[in-house]
């Protein structure tokens, strides 16, 4: 076998085409963007490279046919927020082969010890865990944009290698034509008539003041999770600008009370709906197959990309009141029918029981793994 490291544009093309060679035949899978996956290797268009590096590689056979890929990142920010330092691995693909997954695995390992790790997680992305972000293990239904797909073989490859369970990912489904529980809806309407609450969607006139009040809610509500950093500027405004392609105004909604900025939640069509068939190029007639499917054949499924609620504000029921807006909206003739809520961490208790009061149903599972070096 022979591993090679990416750095010229022969080694970007077949890093990509790894994916597409491994998933050519299967019916489910959705060939992410070329340019979404290569712009996380980019520091101009990522700036986790500016507290933080990564690099990767592809592996061939004695052949010299493709037969999987990895990348390793550090995230200086959080590296050493854990007991032990620790990077990470991601972009994992590979043929069913131990021996493989295993120098691929060599190969990161070995990176990140040379940089002072003592430990990766993996399957992650360098960049939020909003994307690509955690091993499918259940579910392997259509995925959602952004949501990491494989095969089952994979769990074996992590796990027989060392790996071992950080943290379940759930995601839970809505059908829009189910009706909402009566408790939930009763706490909605009683919420949103309630004195000094406000609700609005989001308006890409006005993004910049949407992306400040979304950088205050998600600093406060997530500040006592385990190993929280705070996202900066700089991260919240290259997410929002990559959503503007996409973005529907009216599924983004915030909460405010008394004026003050106190809930959100990010819904996002989903992308591969738009891009199946493109075969991960944007060129110029990917571009007008995705206005067309945009415009004319639309969205039927939703992703909620993240939710959040100011801790002072956590059991004032204001997710109840977004999600009633959002179902407004999305009544016929609206073309949603789905809403998927990914993925919310097994350790977030009060977010799993939201997801539980809408009434949604299991979707699919994910699983964040760690390997502690020895």
């Amino acid at each position: 076998m022979q591993l090679i490291e990416v750095n010229d544009k022969a080694s970007q093309k077949a890093f990509l085409d790894v994916a597409r060679m491994l998933y050519k035949n299967d019916p489910v899978w959705v060939c992410p963007l070329d340019n979404d996956i290569e712009s996380i290797f980019d520091p101009a268009r990522n700036n986790f490279h500016q507290f933080g590096e990564c690099t990767r590689w592809i592996l061939r056979d004695d052949s010299g046919a493709l037969i999987g890929r990895i990348a390793a990142f550090i995230n200086r920010k959080k590296a050493f927020n854990f007991e032990q330092p620790t990077g990470g691995c991601g972009f994992f693909e590979c043929v069913n082969d131990q021996k493989a997954a295993n120098l691929l695995f060599d190969t990161a390992r070995n990176w990140l010890v040379e940089r002072g790790m003592k430990a990766m997680d993996g399957p992650v992305n360098f960049g939020e865990n909003d994307m690509w972000w955690g091993l499918l293990v259940e579910g392997f239904t259509s995925p959602y944009y952004g949501m990491n797909y494989n095969p089952a073989y994979y769990k074996p490859l992590f796990e027989n290698y060392g790996f071992e369970v950080l943290y379940e990912q759930i995601s839970n489904k809505l059908i829009r034509a189910n009706p909402f529980p009566e408790r939930f809806t009763k706490i909605a309407e009683w919420v949103s008539k309630k004195p000094g609450v406000t609700l609005e969607h989001l308006r890409v006139s006005n993004l910049q003041k949407y992306a400040q009040d979304f950088k205050e809610i998600y600093n406060d509500a997530w500040t006592d999770f385990e190993n929280f950093t705070p996202i900066s500027d700089a991260t919240i405004m290259e997410s929002f600008e990559k959503m503007k392609p996409i973005v529907d105004e009216n599924l983004i909604w915030f909460a405010y009370v008394d004026g003050s900025p106190a809930s959100f939640v990010v819904i996002l069509p989903d992308t591969n709906e738009l891009i199946r068939g493109l075969n991960g190029k944007l060129d110029l007639f990917g571009k007008l197959r995705f206005l067309w499917n945009k415009h004319v054949v639309k969205n039927k499924r939703m992703r909620a990309v993240i939710m959040g609620t100011k801790k002072k504000y956590q059991r004032f029921g204001l997710e109840s009141a977004l999600f009633i807006r959002l179902k407004e909206y999305t009544e016929p003739p609206n073309h949603y029918k789905e809403l998927e809520l990914s993925w919310v961490g097994d350790f977030n208790k009060q977010m799993l029981a939201i997801h539980e009061a809408t009434g949604a149903k299991f979707a699919k599972k994910h699983i964040t793994y760690r390997y502690i070096f020895r």
